[in-house]
């Protein structure tokens, strides 16, 4: 048998979006065959999610303007297949040293990996409004893996709101796959997107996509509204279904009906899996997020962990593509493997780039953080612990809480299943303005296993405790 030194080092992956499945090309480019982790079915993350084979459809009515790069990505992974430890439909739900836990079909694993490369992604970034869980309000994710993944609207009639490039992508592909978008609502200016032409006129490309997109909603005939502020979603006559969203343009009130909304101001990153690995951070003003460090190439404070994506900011798809063949070269690198450090060098040169492109982004489409101060006091914020937002207010007033992690102990906003991954960035906004404070004052939530739901019948449950404490179940 062959001794551990002369094992194979064990590649660990957690995402098979554009990141990860670059990163592992790249691995197995290097004679090694890494371990691809990821939620989904099947590769290609978010924006480029594959719907299960009976619903599949045409590249370009899914993907549109980047049907060739959606389908030379799901390529790449259809043929490392056979060459690599693929492992879809697995949740990553800890991660202590050296050690990785999983859980498909109810049933845990434990691997054991000598470096990590998290590729995370990035979820819908959040603030509640009066009305946002009445039945048919989706984020803007939520929508589109709708209609990629099973081909249907979330409703008919639909408005979307928020601002952000998404908000634009997926009220296109609803409009082009037939659905009636009765309005898109952005609470970003024109004096907003003026303002970061300089920046955005660096990727030509990319702003020729944009401006194609709202060209195609304006053929359609739908209003394009912004400046705009959400007021309310009006339910039906029972209560369980949207009848309307109400909301204001130069403090004008308007109402638009509609049988569903779809909202959200960007993407925030899924950080918990670099949290539990001790990694350091740092906070960004651009994501208004703490993000983990990372050099360059991808290397994070921890020496056996790796940041790739949108997992460690958000930068796109593109980027996501660069970022993961980075990483997987900066294992190589600190593995003793030979590495060509040009194709490195062009690299990091062309995700600088892509990071201009992204300030153009966010100074079109800014974050709406006052909006913060408008939502009343009775709209829900946490809807796990059903902690409404007057709550987290009263926690400010009466306990003077102004770290987020006190406000959490105090009203458990953040404690439910979701693990504050939906409710946190929401509840920062509020305590800092609340405090009236910086939201790099108010700290983050710290991250707690499982950072993903899990179910589990009795006998799963203890084999799960025993892997925990390291003993036979």
């Amino acid at each position: 048998m062959a001794s551990k030194a002369n094992e194979a080092p064990r590649v660990a992956i957690v995402g098979a979006g554009p990141a990860g499945i670059r990163a592992a090309e790249t691995l197995y480019n290097a004679g090694l065959c890494p371990i691809l982790l990821d939620e989904a079915a099947d590769g290609g993350g978010q924006i480029y999610r594959q719907p299960p084979p009976a619903r599949r459809r045409p590249y370009t009515q899914l993907y549109g303007f980047e049907a060739g790069k959606a389908r030379a990505l799901h390529d790449t992974l259809a043929a490392l297949r056979p060459h690599i430890d693929y492992r879809p439909a697995t949740a990553v739900w800890d991660l202590r040293g050296t050690r990785l836990f999983t859980q498909r079909d109810g049933i845990t694993d434990v691997i054991d990996y000598d470096r990590l490369i998290l590729a995370t992604g990035a979820m819908d970034r959040m603030l509640p409004f009066e009305g946002w869980l009445t039945p048919g309000v989706y984020t803007l994710g939520a929508a589109q893996v709708a209609l990629k993944a099973q081909a249907v609207f979330v409703g008919n009639p639909i408005v979307f709101l928020g601002s952000g490039p998404l908000l634009y992508l997926v009220a296109s592909q609803y409009a082009a796959a037939g659905a009636q978008v009765a309005a898109v609502l952005d609470t970003a200016s024109r004096a907003d997107a003026i303002r970061a032409l300089p920046l955005l006129l660096r990727q030509p490309a990319l702003l020729a996509k944009g401006l194609a997109m709202i060209a195609r909603l304006r053929m359609h005939g739908i209003p394009l509204r912004q400046a705009v502020t959400p007021l309310a979603v009006e339910s039906g006559a029972s209560g369980e279904t949207v009848a309307a969203l109400r909301w204001t343009q130069g403090g004008r009130p308007q109402r638009t009906p509609a049988h569903a909304v779809a909202f959200g101001w960007g993407l925030r990153s899924e950080t918990q899996l670099a949290d539990l690995a001790g990694c350091s951070f740092a906070f960004h003003p651009l994501d208004r997020q703490w993000l983990p460090r990372r050099s360059p190439e991808g290397r994070s404070s921890q020496p056996q962990i790796y940041l790739a994506g949108d997992g460690a900011g958000i930068t796109g798809a593109d980027a996501a593509e660069l970022a993961g063949r980075l990483a997987a070269m900066a294992v190589l690198q600190d593995l003793g493997r030979p590495v060509d450090p040009q194709p490195m060098q062009r690299l990091t040169r062309r995700l600088a780039s892509l990071a201009t492109t992204r300030r153009g982004l966010e100074r079109a489409f800014p974050f709406p953080a006052r909006l913060a101060a408008t939502i009343s006091n009775d709209t829900m914020l946490c809807r796990c612990e059903d902690v409404r937002t007057g709550t987290l207010r009263a926690a400010v007033r009466e306990h003077g809480a102004c770290d987020l992690n006190r406000a959490k102990a105090l009203t458990r906003v953040g404690m439910g299943r979701c693990q504050g991954r939906v409710c946190g960035t929401a509840a920062a906004e509020v305590l800092a303005q609340a405090c009236d404070i910086g939201i790099d004052q108010v700290g983050r939530l710290r991250s707690q296993a499982p950072v993903k739901p899990l179910v589990f019948d009795r006998a799963r449950l203890r084999e799960a405790l025993a892997a925990l404490d390291g003993k036979p179940s």
